[in-house]
């Protein structure tokens, strides 16, 4: 009988891995965001993550585009915040779904980007005029990696 119970618990615990991983539980839930001290989109953003269950800590400071560009973020690839999740820098409003993409596929970047401050996207007022282009960012080089 301990025996079968031995067996039956190794066999479970890998598969309720493989469930959970396979439903999607795959981001981290803590977010470290840079900020200018007052930038009120950026409070948008942090309540946006937290919508989405992320535990997000919010550091303001005069010195966000120096952080930024100490991760590779050049001036023109900036956005108005800088969140640190799960290894990976987050710059500027990037969907939920977008961030997800990132951490279940892991690819070998420093991180994500959608510069500037676009009308409709996540925390930001307004309406979508264009499509939001989200730029890989690794070693100061992007590369397109997800269009919205």
């Amino acid at each position: 009988m301990r025996l079968y119970t031995r067996t039956a618990a190794a066999i479970s615990l890998p598969l309720t891995m493989i469930v959970s991983l396979a439903t999607g539980a795959v981001h981290a839930t803590e977010a470290l965001i840079y900020k200018n001290p007052q930038c009120g989109c950026c409070e948008n953003y942090a309540d946006y993550l937290r919508a989405n269950d992320y535990e997000v800590t919010v550091k303001p400071t005069h010195e966000l585009s120096a952080i930024s560009r100490d991760r590779g973020l050049s001036d023109e690839y900036q956005g108005c915040h800088l969140a640190l999740i799960d290894g990976y820098f987050v710059s500027g409003h990037v969907p939920v779904t977008v961030i997800d993409k990132l951490l279940s596929e892991r690819p070998d970047i420093d991180g994500i980007t959608l510069p500037g401050m676009p009308l409709g996207s996540p925390g930001m007022g307004g309406n979508k005029s264009e499509p939001w282009k989200i730029f890989a960012i690794d070693d100061g080089n992007s590369t397109l990696f997800s269009t919205q």
